[in-house]
């Protein structure tokens, strides 16, 4: 018996020293020991820039650092040969790999193509702007260095739904590309800005029948060679769910794995995220986005934050067995595009939140188990040094989680600055059971009960910040206490002699 914990082990500013595959091939049995058990490792193909791509600009999936692609063979992670040494190492430890996938669009095409486009409105991509006109664009993706080894499909302009630029006009905007079986964007999908199919680049046209057919011939290449065994799928609000519905299906059949799936639908919209869940028939989970910035909110509000409102309009809430549970990400870390950091006093809270209770499956952030320094650009065209330091007691969470955090819970949510739960402990896990307490405010105690298993009991806080021994009752309750702005998770001290 063993709690699902992922790691997402990078983050946007990873050094692009192509180092990190080989860190990790040194850290992956002392993460297990941590205790974690799935490693969420960056897209490992080539991008459109090369050794610099964080991934998110897909140009080869096929390469996964091995061709002299876009002025690199490795990419930023390392080379194809440290990246199934890092898999391997991940699998010898016991530690899942969970790839991370973008298949919404095509970057850094090899040649351009004349095809019909319409001009749309930006900002409302229904109206346009213009009738049919021919165009020449960036969509001739031939991949003449790989030449056709894995695969020797060719994508064209009717792979593709739009382009944000005509080369031969010199011309920026939305253009929606025009085909004999489709002229508008793909249905079902976020009704931002209208319709929200076009995100970048060249757009991946899920209606095309060799489209989806070459997707799921990757996917099974891509598991045979890594040994994958999940995903964490990129910008799904821009793709049809029916695609991710056909291809989870298919891959999930000829692997014979599971695959569990965890999806970005980043949006700050209980309802648009519960719709994905339904329209994908529990294939997936979600990030929980809304509960992510409900951290971010308390963290910045301090004691004026009631706590009793922390689940309020989250996944996790309403659907947990679909709720990939976060603190910060790659997006959201300071200085990217969806900047919205949680304060560092409140991320030890934050944690707690997610690592310790029944509901959703934890994902931790590479900054806040390694912490990290880095300097860009902001908004305002200023240069800004950012440090991220670990959050010291994130090892010892971790720790708890796999070792007290079982059985039932019950919640003590009722004060505005002061909340709690119990997990009541499980007989396959020895010593197991908690009490986690924490506020935003004054220290104070709470009275929880445990059980009769843990009747008289002696009770220590694991993460150090509160310095008194407890005895518990004969029915496993008692008061406990917490510093103020801060959490303490008390369990069983082992051979505990009497108060």
């Amino acid at each position: 018996m063993q709690n699902e914990t992922i790691l997402q082990f990078f983050h946007w500013y990873t050094p692009a020293d192509g180092a990190l595959w080989k860190q990790f091939t040194t850290q992956a049995q002392h993460l297990k020991d941590t205790g974690l058990t799935m490693i969420w490792f960056p897209p490992a193909y080539k991008g459109n820039a090369g050794g610099l791509s964080v991934g998110y600009d897909p140009y080869d999936l096929y390469d996964l650092g091995e061709f002299d692609q876009k002025s690199s063979i490795r990419t930023k992670y390392g080379t194809k040969d440290e990246y199934l040494e890092a898999c391997k190492a991940a699998h010898e430890a016991g530690l899942g790999i969970m790839a991370d996938v973008a298949l919404n669009h095509k970057a850094g095409a090899d040649e351009t193509e004349k095809f019909w486009v319409r001009k749309v409105n930006p900002d409302n991509r229904h109206e346009y702007l213009s009738d049919s006109y021919e165009i020449e664009g960036f969509t001739k993706f031939s991949f003449p260095v790989r030449q056709g080894k894995y695969s020797d499909f060719t994508w064209h302009w009717y792979h593709f739904t739009g382009v944000d630029y005509a080369h031969d006009h010199q011309e920026n905007g939305i253009f929606t590309i025009q085909k004999d079986y489709a002229q508008t964007w793909n249905d079902l999908v976020d009704d931002e800005l209208g319709n929200y199919d076009y995100l970048m680049y060249a757009d991946i046209e899920f209606r095309n029948d060799q489209v989806r057919e070459e997707l799921k011939r990757w996917g099974e290449w891509y598991l045979e060679t890594t040994g994958a065994d999940a995903f964490r799928l990129d910008a799904v609000k821009h793709i049809p769910p029916s695609f991710f519905n056909e291809w989870l299906d298919h891959l999930r059949k000829v692997s014979g794995k599971p695959l569990f799936t965890v999806a970005e639908y980043w949006k700050q919209d209980l309802a648009a995220l519960q719709r994905y869940v339904d329209a994908t028939q529990g294939r997936m989970s979600l990030f929980d986005v809304t509960l992510h910035y409900n951290f971010h909110e308390a963290s910045r509000a301090g004691n004026s934050f009631d706590m009793r409102t922390i689940f309020d309009g989250t996944l996790v809430q309403s659907a947990p067995t679909n709720a990939v549970t976060l603190v910060e990400n790659h997006d959201t870390q300071p200085l990217q595009s969806l900047e919205s950091p949680v304060e560092p006093w409140f991320k030890p809270l934050a944690y707690a939140l997610i690592l310790l209770r029944e509901q959703g499956v934890p994902c931790v952030f590479y900054p806040d188990l390694y912490g990290t320094n880095y300097t860009d650009q902001g908004g305002d065209g200023q240069d800004y040094t950012i440090d991220l330091p670990p959050v010291e007691v994130l090892p010892a969470l971790l720790k708890a989680r796999q070792e007290l955090a079982y059985g039932e819970q019950q919640d003590h949510l009722d004060g505005p600055n002061l909340i709690g739960w119990t997990r009541a402990g499980h007989d396959e896990v020895p010593d197991s059971g908690c009490a986690v307490v924490l506020t935003n405010g004054d220290s104070g105690t709470l009275h929880m009960q445990l059980g009769a298993r843990h009747a008289n009991a002696v009770f220590t806080d694991r993460l150090g910040h509160h310095p008194d021994r407890i005895q518990l009752d004969d029915q496993g309750g008692a008061d406990f206490p917490v510093q103020p702005g801060s959490v303490s998770v008390w369990a069983r001290e082992i051979n505990a002699t009497k108060v």
